[in-house]
């Protein structure tokens, strides 16, 4: 079975976090394995067990008509502080998936924005829903986004006959050799 994403974010940080350039390789790989979250080029500065804070650059391509950055590019940035900060605190058997995203913008966001996200370590144990708030803030340290991410999160399931047999395109019950 594969390393879980939890197991792989927490081995390639503790990895290159303290080697120089480290953190931009990291946050670059994080762009490879989030390829959407990967377009706002977002800087992971602080990682551990409930807590991040990511960093994103003021650049034209995630600016808007109004000269400010996009709400779209802010909610992105608010998602992956908390998706880092609730990845790297799952064990390797539970998993966690975001179903729902609300962001209120309190202020038009312009220059380097730095998202924080502190929550404590999720249990794993049982299938639940999570609500994990995070903050942007400008360089000026005001708050211009607060969000709000909903997290799934329990033990990972393991697929049934039925669906690992469509997967591999065979009726259920059928073998290889069939």
């Amino acid at each position: 079975m594969p390393a879980s994403p939890s197991a792989n974010i927490r081995a390639l940080w503790t990895r290159l976090r303290g080697v120089p350039g480290g953190r931009a390789l990291f946050s670059f790989a994080l762009g490879r394995m989030a390829p959407y979250t990967g377009t706002i080029r977002p800087r992971v500065l602080e990682l551990r067990p409930g807590y991040a804070r990511v960093e994103m650059r003021d650049r034209r391509r995630v600016r808007n008509h109004l000269r400010s950055i996009h709400a779209v590019a802010l909610a992105n940035l608010a998602e992956a502080a908390s998706g880092l900060a609730v990845l790297y605190a799952l064990p390797e058997e539970a998993r966690g998936i975001l179903v729902g995203l609300s962001v209120e913008y309190l202020k038009k966001a312009r220059g380097t924005l730095t998202a924080e996200c502190s929550c404590g370590v999720p249990d794993a144990s049982e299938r639940r829903e999570h609500e994990i708030e995070v903050s942007v803030r400008d360089a000026a340290g005001d708050v211009v986004v607060r969000g709000r991410a909903r997290w799934v999160i329990g033990p990972q399931t393991q697929p049934s006959a039925a669906a690992a047999s469509s997967r591999a395109g065979r009726p259920e019950g059928a073998t290889a050799g069939a």
